[in-house]
């Protein structure tokens, strides 16, 4: 390692066989749990979706389809910003690493700012967890998502912290390559919550 470049270990062990990488396996196994447990939201939201009469119920407030798109737009454009994150690292770019990670939690923040203020203008007009079944599966399933979102944003926080805390310091090379998984996860998680909830 010399100029503060960032250095992928190899993984390859003795006599040319794979090593595996424990960071990668946990995440995978983490992403496993947490897509089981948007399945089961996803099943009880179509169970109430499907089995009520009229839905959206009547005089319950209608959701903010078009902003929500365009924040879905932000957090898809993420996604980009993220794979950039990405190869910077594999190429040894430590600058251009610190500047794709904050783009990516520029993005995010912004997509969880905008939701947030959509759900404080949704609670004005009496779409509450308590109103009902449609209040419950909405924030339920946007909610569960949006804590997502703000973890992995602390996250990323953290990782940033790595990359400016000086022109010597290089963050951990796998914890940025299992941030992505995770950032992908939740990045490809919301466009299917979006067509569920705002959509169908």
């Amino acid at each position: 390692m010399s100029g503060g470049a960032i250095v992928l270990e190899d993984a390859v062990g003795p006599r040319g066989h794979h090593r595996v990488d424990g960071a990668k396996v946990g995440m995978l196994i983490f992403l496993g749990a947490e897509t089981m447990l948007f399945a089961g939201f996803v099943a009880a939201f179509l169970v109430f979706r499907l089995s009520a009469p009229v839905w959206p119920p009547p005089l319950q407030p209608r959701l903010p389809v078009g902003v929500t798109a365009v924040s879905t737009a932000v957090l898809l454009l993420s996604g980009y910003t993220m794979w950039r994150a990405l190869r910077a690292a594999r190429d040894g770019d430590r600058a251009g690493l610190g500047r794709s990670l904050a783009l990516t939690g520029l993005l995010g923040a912004t997509f969880l700012a905008v939701q947030g203020f959509e759900w404080a203008r949704l609670l004005t007009f009496g779409l509450t967890a308590p109103s009902g079944i449609y209040g419950g599966t909405f924030y339920t399933l946007v909610g569960a998502h949006a804590v997502h979102v703000l973890g992995a944003l602390v996250w990323l926080s953290i990782i940033l912290m790595g990359t400016r805390s000086g022109p010597s310091a290089t963050p951990n090379q796998s914890r940025v390559l299992v941030f992505g998984m995770y950032w992908y996860f939740v990045v490809g998680l919301w466009p299917i919550l979006y067509t569920l909830v705002y959509l169908a």
